[in-house]
């Protein structure tokens, strides 16, 4: 039994955590570079919080800018265990409107310009992304969803695309109709596959702000909308992220689906060749396994 440190990773939008007790701000220095801010941390409901906003204060980085690595490295480095990220999408499905939340099960990455790894030349690892979410994690952000009233799906593809411009017609109807996808968005990738190297549990709640390109009746993505309902769910993540403490617990026990042990044989980098430099750098994303 260990202790659970929940991270929050707010999108657009979502810059706080209401109700925290002894909340202040940290600058956390890691060797991936100074994540997106510092981390605003303190206790719910007896629970240890951790919130990174993805973007910055005032929304300084762009989907493409955002430090990932270093994100994901600061967070492991305060003791976070499960990382809960909130963020504003597009919607595919007639049925999964603007005001909507999803429970995303799965990803397509479309991202190109991003470092997509901790491992690299000198430490070779493979892990395995089948499942890139934490379903009981997942479930925990489902029932906050539900007990705060909000509209939730279960389950979803979310596509990643690289932006910072929104899709072309021929794209969304692409990402739609033949691909499957449900929702759309810029942050999520590789942010979930660099959680699952730090053997942290990941959930993603995307927050639906318009039909993106595909819907005859509402055309292009208008920015003004778009904003409107993004005020509106902001205050439903943050009642969404304020039910996890109870949800969750402030005792954790190892993830029934092994999360947190995903390096376990993922490491292929025979230990006498191994680059020091890189194993210095991976101190806290793969200090349990190495």
């Amino acid at each position: 039994m260990s202790e659970t440190v929940i991270g929050v990773i707010g999108g657009s939008g979502i810059y706080q955590i209401d109700g925290l007790e002894n909340a202040s701000w940290q600058e956390v220095e890691t060797p991936w570079g100074k994540p997106s801010d510092a981390v605003l941390t303190g206790v719910l409901e007896g629970v240890k919080m951790a919130f990174l906003p993805r973007h910055g204060r005032g929304h300084v980085h762009s989907p493409s800018t955002v430090p990932y690595r270093a994100n994901i490295d600061a967070l492991k480095r305060l003791g976070v265990t499960d990382v809960i990220s909130v963020s504003a999408c597009g919607s595919f499905r007639e049925e999964m409107a603007p005001g909507d939340f999803v429970v995303v099960d799965q990803f397509i990455d479309r991202t190109f310009a991003r470092e997509k790894s901790f491992f690299g030349t000198g430490c070779v690892a493979h892990v395995s992304v089948a499942h890139p979410t934490c379903p009981r994690l997942s479930a925990a952000c489902l029932e906050a969803a539900q007990d705060a009233g909000i509209k939730v799906h279960n389950g979803g593809t979310y596509l990643a695309m690289e932006g910072p411009q929104f899709s072309t017609l021929a794209e969304s109807k692409m990402y739609r109709e033949s691909w499957g996808a449900d929702v759309i968005g810029m942050t999520n990738m590789p942010e979930a596959k660099l959680a699952r190297e730090a053997e942290l549990c990941y959930a993603s709640v995307a927050m639906i702000t318009d039909y993106d390109s595909w819907h005859p009746e509402h055309g292009e993505v208008d920015v003004t909308e778009i904003i409107k309902t993004l005020m509106g769910n902001a205050e439903k993540g943050r009642a969404l992220v304020s039910r996890l403490p109870a949800l969750l617990g402030a005792a954790r026990e190892a993830c029934p689906h092994g999360c947190d042990r995903a390096l376990e044989y993922a490491i292929l980098t025979a230990p006498d060749v191994r680059d020091p430099a890189l194993m210095a750098k991976l101190d806290a994303v793969a200090g349990r396994i190495l």
